[in-house]
């Protein structure tokens, strides 16, 4: 049985929403974050770097939502969830995941959470500048999806819910999406999964 240890609306949303989508039979254990649970000895047993999400296997825990979502893609290839049969195709799918981990998430973090990253004196600069990222970032989205495109690969994969959970995160800094990524983030808030997902989790569509 899988267990999955998600706060609510972070980034775990994504492999939440993954393993609605793959059908799988799994458990849930919300962790709550503004309570510091993350950082309690039960759930540094878990996952010991204190972050979500975390999905307890019956080989191991795995962490990291890159990791965590292809591992829910190959293990229910049926879905159809990943270009599991193309090499080439599948890496660029994990190059776009990786890229919204170190480049997306980061500079989210750089917003909410700059103490973790310089002193209280750098913190306004680091939040002015990591804005200025996330809109490059949603532009760059936004050309990929220009073209026509429903999902960021053609077909829905992985990538896409988990780059809603970032276009959810954009009202929340003010940042402005494009209409191609706004239009993608309402296309996932109409697929059944999500709103089973979101309902888990106690959210509402955007």
């Amino acid at each position: 049985m899988l267990k999955l240890f998600f706060a609510a609306g972070a980034c775990s949303l994504a492999s939440h929403i993954a393993l609605e989508e793959a059908g799988a039979t799994y458990e849930t254990e919300r962790v709550d974050l503004s309570k510091g649970q993350q950082r309690s000895p039960e759930y540094l047993r878990v996952n010991p770097e204190g972050r979500v999400p975390a999905l307890v296997t019956d080989r191991g825990v795995l962490t990291q939502s890159p990791a965590i979502l292809a591992f829910i893609a190959q293990s229910f290839p049926e879905a159809g969830l990943a270009p599991l049969d193309d090499p080439f195709a599948f890496a660029d799918m994990q190059a776009f995941n990786v890229w919204l981990t170190s480049h997306v998430h980061i500079a989210y973090a750089h917003v909410f959470r700059p103490a973790r990253f310089g002193d209280e004196a750098a913190a306004e600069a680091m939040k002015v500048k990591a804005l200025e990222t996330l809109s490059e970032s949603f532009a760059r989205v936004a050309e990929r999806l220009g073209d026509g495109r429903a999902w960021v690969h053609g077909g829905f994969t992985i990538s896409d819910p988990y780059l809603y959970v970032f276009e959810r995160w954009a009202g929340r800094v003010g940042v402005a999406l494009p209409e191609a990524a706004q239009a993608h983030m309402r296309r996932l808030d109409a697929r059944p999964a999500t709103r089973r997902a979101l309902q888990a989790e106690g959210l509402t569509p955007v």
